[in-house]
């Protein structure tokens, strides 16, 4: 239960090169992200209106990864704004302002990481496991998803799926892979998983040099 299938080795395959500009993807609209507050009277308003932060080209400029939002605890602490300020964080060096966002790792332990992805056409990322327990949602295109059984499953625009730390690879077939497709992700932290007695671990495999430095700051600012 705790190795990796060999095709955990591959890379990122399909339209090398397309996510060659900022997110969106080419094809896909413009995502809006809006996040409420309390005005001086305690009274709901509109903070901020953005895309998102932490724009991540993946692979061969295959996919382009945005964090929506994150928490680092749960419950979440919404006084002084402070789930907001660790969302997108900025830290302070010692000789001088050195300000700088620091990407969320790919889940964090007790807390929340909302991600969207925007995959090119006919991308399909390795077989991989995230010991999470994922909230996956078709925002637009067409998605094959294998599990490490060999099951598959055809996913449309409005399906959802809950992986409960399943070992899975996913496949844009938006378009018979001519089209881009995006999906949005809400990871969230579990307990240890057994089976049979046996713990079962997380893999990436080639994923993993896409997260190797979520989470750090620059060796320059720490």
């Amino acid at each position: 239960m705790a190795t990796a299938p060999p095709e955990a080795s591959d890379p990122i395959k399909g339209s090398i090169g397309y996510a060659n500009h900022d997110f969106p993807i080419a094809g896909l609209k413009r995502v809006q992200r809006n996040i409420t507050g309390f005005d001086e009277e305690g009274k709901s308003v509109f903070l901020s209106s953005d895309s998102g932060d932490f724009q991540h080209v993946m692979g061969d400029k295959q996919a382009i990864q945005m964090i929506m939002y994150s928490t680092r605890e749960t419950p979440a602490d919404l006084n002084d704004n402070i789930d907001i300020q660790k969302a997108a964080e900025v830290r302070v060096g010692a000789s001088l302002v050195l300000l700088f966002e620091i990407e969320p790792p790919v889940f964090y332990r007790n807390g929340t990481v909302l991600r969207m992805i925007d995959f090119g056409p006919d991308v399909e990322g390795p077989m991989h496991r995230v010991m999470a327990l994922v909230y996956g949602v078709i925002v637009e295109g067409v998605f094959l998803l294998t599990l490490d059984s060999g099951e598959t499953k055809i996913f449309r625009q409005g399906d959802i799926i809950i992986q409960r730390a399943a070992a899975h690879k996913w496949k844009n077939i938006t378009g018979n892979g001519t089209m881009p497709g995006r999906m949005l992700y809400i990871l969230l932290d579990i307990k240890d998983y057994y089976h049979n007695g046996i713990k079962v671990d997380e893999y990436m495999g080639t994923l993993a040099s896409e997260h190797e430095n979520e989470g750090r700051a620059p060796e320059s600012a720490q």
